[in-house]
Parts: C-alpha cells; structure tokens; sequence
C-alpha cells in the first residue's frame, strides 16, 4: 500500500494518486491517508464496463482505467551474455507501484538465441519447450521437445502475476511475439534460427519454415497443422497456470503480421481462449494488439477481443476520441515506438483511451527496439509522471458515466458527464492559459478546481454557477493544467 497526501501525490514519491481536498471558506482542507489499490475498485476478473465499453471493470461495478509502462525483459531474461542477467522483477513492480501505474504487458520472447534489431549474439531464457535433445539446436544447445512444456516457465509465470497483483498492478499476459518468427526486414539479425519450430531447433519434425524463405511467418497463421496443436496445448497451459487469478488479460501476440492468414490465426487463438475458460472458474478478457507489417486496424475492430491496440496511424500529438467499440489499450509501442511526452498521456485519457508506454526503463535491453533517447531523458519520467496523474483523476471522478467531449472546450481535450445532478468536466490544457467551457447542459452551483501538471500542486477555485460558457484562466505559470469542475 502506499500513502498519499490530499494533492493526489504519493507522500513520498510526489505522483498522483487518489485526491482528496475541499474548499471551506479561504481555508483548504487536506489529509493524508492510505490507498489499497485494488480495493478501489473491488475484485474480480476484469470485463468489459456494460455501459461505457472504453473502459474495463470487475466485481466492484466502477469503470477501470488502466495506464503503466512496460519493458522488453520483465519476463524473459534476455542479453549479451549466456546465461543472460536477470532481471530484477521485484524492484521492477515497485518501481511500477511508487510511480501510480496499474498495469503493463507481461513480455514473452518465443526464440533462444538472436534477434532482428542487431547482428550480435542475444540469449533469451527461460522457455516454454523441454530442451532434452537428442541432438545439438542451431544454439549448440540441446534441441525441444515440443511436446513437453517445461513447468519453470510456467512457474515463474504463475509468480509473476502474483507478485503484481499484490502490488495492484494488472498484467497483459502476452502469448506470442511476431518479432521472434521473422527479422521484419529491419536489416539486421533474424530470431528464426533460434526459434524451437524451426527444423533444426527440434526433435518432433517440426519445420516452421517449409519453403525455405528464411523466416518463420507460417508458424504464425494455420498452415500447419502440427504446430497449431502444439500452440493450442501452451496456450491451455498457460490458461491453467493463472485462471484463478484476478489480474490478468491476455494478449494474443505482438505485432504479427497483417496477412490474412495470420489474421486467421489470431482470430482462432481468441476463440480458443474464450472456449476453454468457459470451463474454467474465471474468465478474462482477451487482446489484439497492432500488426505489423501490412496491418489494418478494422481487422482489430472486427475481431472477438474485448481490448485492442491500434496502430492509428501513429497519432500521438492528436489521439482520436475513442468510440466505445473497445477498449483501446494506447500503446506507444504501435504507435511510435520509442516515443511519447507528457501531453500524449493527458490527451489519451482526455480522449476516453487507456495509454501505456513502452519504457527504456534502465535501458539496458539492447537489440531489442533499444530507444534512441538515452534511458536517463527526462521526458521519459515526465510520461510516467502524467499517467500516474491520469489514474488518480481516473480514481476519483465517475468515469463510469464519462465521455470524451473535446466539444465543450476550447482545448478539444475533456471528459465530461453534463448529467445536471451529478456534473463532472474534467479538462486539459496542454499550454495552461485560458480555456472556455460550455456549461449550458449543468444549471446550478458547481465546484472548481486546478492542477498543474508540471508540480504536482492543487488549488481549490471555489464555487461558479453553471447553465452558461464560461472563461477560465489557469493560476499557474509552469504550463500544463488540468481544470476539474463538478457538482
């Protein structure tokens, strides 16, 4: 648990969290007290909210917001060196929880050796096959046996969900990964010759490469048989392996590849998902997440899944308002890559989507979409900083019964529920200064407030009447603000 002061700042972090403050008089009152993250919102396994589809929820009814960073190695251990270093998954989630984030995606790397972002050596370990030979793979290492799963990996699985639930942090539990099948023309090194699918690598028969292209693209769509049986009895292992946990979602694979057929496959995957849990004593929700190359996003929006991740062109300095037709995970990762400020986080949220950041971390992840900003830049802080910000809001406003209405301001970024009884416009202004606001829709006496973004800093505005536009001018002079008014 972690403690937070009345400024929505964790005591001893300065992030946002949950807020509490009011106006009384010329005094504003503040308090500090303690947050359990999950008992926010109750428990349960996530679903899709039933009357605001842009967001998840559970068994305690409110609109869940999800929002964190997410980095290459936090589950399989991959570098330079044979074994490589391990990584540090307890000061990882700690690092998540002082920075007010509730969620990241659990990264799976299918191959044991190389990768499509450099040409030097890269070892990955743990993995999901037996590696029993007989017989030497293209690692010099003995070859899989892809029908026997090796309970370590699921083990540590297992206990990484754990541990992040007790931290109150959700977990996207990635299944496959399009970067370990194909170099994806970047020109550099190819993961396919460490994949267990490819002929060398395995003592079943199995060819992942029957053509001999080079690449593994066909163990990602159902042109063999053989190896969809063989995904098939993983992805039931790894339903087994945390079904009865309450923080989860999967996620199909990243960025495979926008063929039809690997359309296809994907489309199966989250049908078997969905399938098997219904016998299973919890259901959760399923993802697809962006293809790459050659991807289409209607594909994601025709699919089953519950949650997508868009490519959207790469928009990140004007999200498009999300619709309700899904959840949209916002993932700088499809986006952009590297990439991202504070302002994308505002916006996003503003914007009715979930954004997540694919963060350098300790930039020690090299070969492996490695940023071309140094791991130290500020900016990257400044982006964790904001998302921590947006679900403390998230927290406290109704989200529930919020829309994007970018329409009501002059800064085209707000939430708003302009239901006269319950009024909520939570709005943001990227360059702080003046801002109108339509309050046409809620009559009566209504409550305002600023925040500054750059400080972290709360000011109590006392009191307006609604029923008209009105100006406001934000009192800070260190740029991004955000204006919450509300009944």
């Amino acid at each position: 648990m972690a403690v937070f002061d009345a400024s929505g700042r964790a005591a001893a972090q300065g992030y946002g969290a949950t807020h509490i403050s009011a106006s009384l008089g010329s005094v504003t009152a503040t308090s500090t007290f303690v947050v359990d993250p999950l008992a926010l919102h109750g428990t349960g396994p996530l679903r899709v909210h039933p009357t605001n589809r842009r967001y998840m929820t559970n068994d305690g009814g409110r609109a869940i917001y999800l929002t964190g960073s997410h980095t290459w190695t936090n589950f399989i251990d991959s570098g330079l060196t044979d074994p490589p270093p391990a990584f540090d998954y307890g000061v990882f989630l700690s690092w998540l929880r002082s920075r007010n984030h509730n969620f990241f995606r659990l990264y799976v790397w299918e191959q044991a050796r190389w990768t499509a972002e450099t040409t030097r050596d890269y070892w990955f370990s743990p993995h999901a096959f037996q590696r029993t030979g007989p017989g030497e793979a293209l690692d010099a290492k003995p070859r899989f046996d892809l029908t026997k799963l090796d309970q370590a990996y699921f083990d540590r699985l297992r206990q990484r969900v754990i541990l992040a639930g007790e931290q109150g942090l959700y977990v996207a539990v990635m299944l496959f990964d399009g970067w370990s099948i194909a170099d994806k023309s970047q020109g550099e090194g190819n993961p396919w010759p460490g994949h267990p699918f490819h002929a060398r690598n395995n003592i079943n028969g199995i060819n992942g490469d029957p053509r001999g292209t080079g690449q593994g693209k066909v163990v990602h769509t159902l042109g063999i048989r053989a190896i969809t049986a063989i995904q098939d009895a993983y992805v039931r292992k790894v339903i087994d392996t945390v079904n009865d946990l309450d923080n989860i979602t999967y996620e199909i694979s990243n960025e495979s590849d926008g063929s039809a057929e690997a359309v296809r496959w994907q489309y199966r995957m989250i049908t078997l998902i969905q399938d098997y849990e219904r016998s299973k004593p919890k259901r959760h929700p399923v993802g697809m997440t962006a293809l790459y190359p050659d991807g289409n996003d209607g594909d994601l929006y025709r699919s089953a899944a519950d949650w997508i991740s868009p490519h959207a062109g790469g928009n990140i300095s004007d999200p498009e308002p999300a619709k309700g037709r899904k959840v949209i995970i916002y993932d700088t990762d499809h986006l952009c890559g590297n990439c991202g400020d504070a302002p994308w986080a505002w916006k996003s949220f503003m914007r009715g989507l979930n954004p997540i950041l694919m963060d350098a971390y300790d930039g020690t992840a090299i070969g492996l979409g490695a940023s071309s900003r140094n791991a130290r830049d500020p900016i990257w802080e400044s982006i964790r900083r904001s998302m921590g910000q947006t679900l403390a809001f998230a927290r406290r406003i109704n989200l529930a019964v919020m829309t994007p209405r970018g329409d009501l301001c002059s800064s085209g970024y707000m939430l708003a529920n302009v239901t006269n009884s319950n009024a909520e416009y939570l709005a943001y202004l990227p360059s702080g200064g003046r801002l109108r606001v339509d309050l046409a829709p809620s009559t009566g006496v209504l409550w305002v407030e600023w925040f500054s973004v750059t400080s972290g800093v709360t000011i109590a505005g006392g009191t307006i009447a609604g029923g008209v536009t009105r100006t406001f001018v934000s009192p800070f002079s260190d740029g991004e603000a955000v204006l919450y008014i509300h009944r």
